[in-house]
C-alpha cells in the first residue's frame, strides 16, 4: 500500500533469477517419505481432516492450501528428509470438505505412502505430482464459492491464482494451532525422548569430564562424541540443529557452529556451552548446559547464578491460560537487569514432536509475537536465558518446559491458570553457582529437580550400563544448602 501510495508497484516475474546465475544449481531434494506410526503420531489423519474441516466451514473456506513442510508432515503423519536436521519433505497439500491432495515428487510416492494413507484416511486423497500444483489450483478456483485460505507466509505464486482477492483469506492456519497443542501420546513422546537425551547428555558430559585433561577434545570432535552417545537411544533418528558447542569467546556467539576453521581444544580454562538437540521418533529435544571443567571466575559465576534464577522464575511462573508468551518474558531477565545485564534473544520457542525444534505461532520473547494465540495447557516450549560476554564466554540455561494446568488458591474470574513442568532433565552445574545468591525457594527447586533427574534418568543409566555417567549424574545432583 505505501508502494501505491508513492506511485509503485512490485511486478512478479516466472523466472528464477538464481537460476541464471548458477545453472548447475543442485537439483530439489527426494529423499524418501515414511509413515510414522499411530503409537507416534496419536491421531490418524481422518481425524485430523475432521477437525480442519470444521474450521473451514466456520471461515466459510472452501479450500485450505497447505505450504508449510511440517504442517504438512503432522497433518499427513509421515516424516522425510528433504531438509537437514528436519523430518520433513517437499510438497504441497490442498484440502477440501472431507478429501485432500498431496503434491509430491512421484519418485517419493511408494506403495508404503499410499498404504499408510489409505489406512488412516480412507479412500478421500489423490497424489498428484509436486510441479501441477500451479495447474491444479488454477483449474479448482475458476468457478469458487468460497475462500481459498493460506498461510500467511505462503507463496506470491499461488496465492496470486486466486482470481478475485475478496476470496483470498491469509491467516494463521488450523494445522499450526492444532500441532502446537500436544495430544496424549505425543506429550508421553516428548517425555520419553527428554529422557533417552538426558542418558545421552550425561554421557557425553561424564566422558568430557574424564578425559578433557587426558587427551586434545575440540568443540567438533566433541560435538561428534555426543552424537555417538545419541545413536545409542532407541528410535534415535538424527540431531535437531547442528551441534553448538562452543569454548570461551565461541560462547558469546550465540548461534555459534564449529567447523575445521574455527575449531579449538576444550579445556580446563574456560566456559563450555553446548547447545544440542536430537530427532527421535518419538519426540524431539533442545537442551543448552554450560560447564567448567577448571575454576570459573567470580564474575562468570555471579552471571551463571543470574541466569539461573531467571531461568526458575520463569520454570515456576504461574499464569492465566491464554496469555501470550511475550508477557513472560522479563521474569528470565529479571536478575540480569537488576545489575544492568541481559541478553539480545527470545528467551523461549515453540518446539515440534519428531518435527522442526524451532516451531510457532507461541513463544516467549521481548518482541511481540503476532501470531501468539496465547499459552494452553499440551503446549511445549524452551526456556532458555542467557548472558554472553563478547569476547569472552557466553551462558546458556536451556530446558524444554511443558504448558500443565496450575491450582493457585484462587481462580479470578474462572479464568484457569497454568504453570511449567519440567521435560529436560540434565543436572544444572551446581559448581557454577553463588549459593549465597540463592533464595530458600530457589534451592529447594533445583534439589527437587535434580532428584526428578536421578528417579528418572539413573535407572535408564543403570539399565545401559552407563556407570560412570549415573556416576556424574549423581554426583551433579547433590542436594545444596546455604
Amino acid at each position: 500500500m505505501q508502494l501505491e501510495a508513492a506511485g509503485h508497484k512490485l511486478v512478479p516475474i516466472s523466472t528464477n533469477l538464481i537460476e541464471l546465475i548458477w545453472p548447475d544449481r543442485p537439483g530439489r531434494p527426494a529423499n524418501p517419505v515414511d509413515p510414522l506410526p499411530l503409537k507416534f503420531s496419536g491421531k490418524p489423519v481422518k481425524d485430523k481432516l475432521e477437525a480442519l474441516n470444521a474450521q473451514m466451514k466456520d471461515k466459510n473456506a472452501k479450500y485450505l492450501i497447505l505450504t508449510a513442510l511440517d504442517e504438512i508432515a503432522w497433518f499427513l503423519n509421515l516424516r522425510g528428509s528433504d531438509i537437514d536436521y528436519n523430518p520433513v519433505f517437499f510438497s504441497y497439500v490442498i484440502v477440501s470438505l472431507n478429501s485432500f491432495t498431496l503434491f509430491l515428487n512421484p519418485v517419493q510416492v511408494t506403495a508404503e505412502v499410499k498404504q499408510h494413507l489409505s489406512s488412516e484416511a480412507g479412500d478421500i486423497f489423490k497424489i498428484e505430482p509436486y510441479s501441477s500444483i500451479e495447474d491444479k489450483l488454477k483449474e479448482l478456483v475458476k468457478n469458487i464459492d468460497g475462500y481459498v485460505w493460506f498461510s500467511e507466509s505462503a507463496n506470491y505464486a499461488l496465492t496470486s491464482l486466486i482470481p478475485r482477492k475478496n476470496l483470498l483469506m491469509t491467516d494463521i492456519t488450523p494445522v499450526q494451532l492444532m500441532k502446537a497443542v500436544k495430544n496424549p501420546v505425543e506429550i508421553s513422546g516428548m517425555h520419553n525422548a527428554h529422557i533417552k537425551d538426558a542418558a545421552a547428555l550425561c554421557c557425553y558430559f561424564a566422558w568430557l569430564e574424564k578425559n578433557v585433561e587426558k587427551i586434545k577434545i575440540t568443540e567438533v570432535s566433541g560435538a561428534s562424541k555426543l552424537l555417538e552417545f545419541r545413536k545409542m537411544q532407541v528410535d534415535f533418528v538424527g540431531d535437531s540443529f547442528p551441534t553448538i558447542s562452543s569454548v570461551g569467546p565461541h560462547g558469546a556467539i550465540i548461534h555459534y557452529c564449529p567447523d575445521e576453521t574455527t575449531d579449538v581444544q576444550i579445556t580446563t580454562d574456560s566456559l563450555y556451552l553446548c547447545d544440542s538437540g536430537g530427532q527421535y521418533k518419538d519426540g524431539t529435544t533442545d537442551v543448552t548446559r554450560t560447564l567448567h571443567f577448571g575454576t570459573p571466575t567470580d564474575f562468570e559465576k555471579e552471571c551463571y547464578t543470574r541466569v539461573f534464577k531467571g531461568h526458575v522464575k520463569l520454570a515456576t511462573a504461574i499464569f492465566p491460560s491464554k496469555i501470550k508468551g511475550n508477557y513472560l518474558d522479563s521474569f528470565a531477565r529479571e536478575y540480569l537487569w537488576q545489575v544492568g545485564l541481559d541478553y539480545a534473544h527470545g528467551t523461549g520457542h515453540g518446539i515440534g514432536s519428531y518435527l522442526n525444534v524451532h516451531e510457532g505461532p507461541m513463544g516467549i520473547s521481548w518482541r511481540p509475537i503476532q501470531e501468539d494465540p496465547g499459552l494452553e495447557a499440551g503446549m511445549f516450549l524452551s526456556n532458555e536465558p542467557g548472558y554472553y560476554q563478547d569476547g569472552q564466554f557466553g551462558i546458556r540455561i536451556e530446558d524444554i518446559v511443558e504448558v500443565v494446568d496450575a491450582s493457585p488458591p484462587h481462580n479470578f474470574n474462572s479464568r484457569g491458570f497454568l504453570t511449567f513442568g519440567a521435560v529436560t532433565l540434565v543436572p544444572k552445574i551446581t559448581k557454577l553457582l553463588v549459593i549465597d545468591m540463592l533464595t530458600d525457594a530457589e534451592i529447594e527447586y533445583l534439589n527437587k529437580y535434580h532428584q526428578e533427574c536421578r528417579d528418572i534418568v539413573g535407572p535408564l543409566l543403570e539399565q545401559q550400563g552407563q556407570k560412570e555417567a549415573k556416576e556424574w549424574l549423581f554426583k551433579e545432583t547433590k542436594p545444596i544448602s546455604k
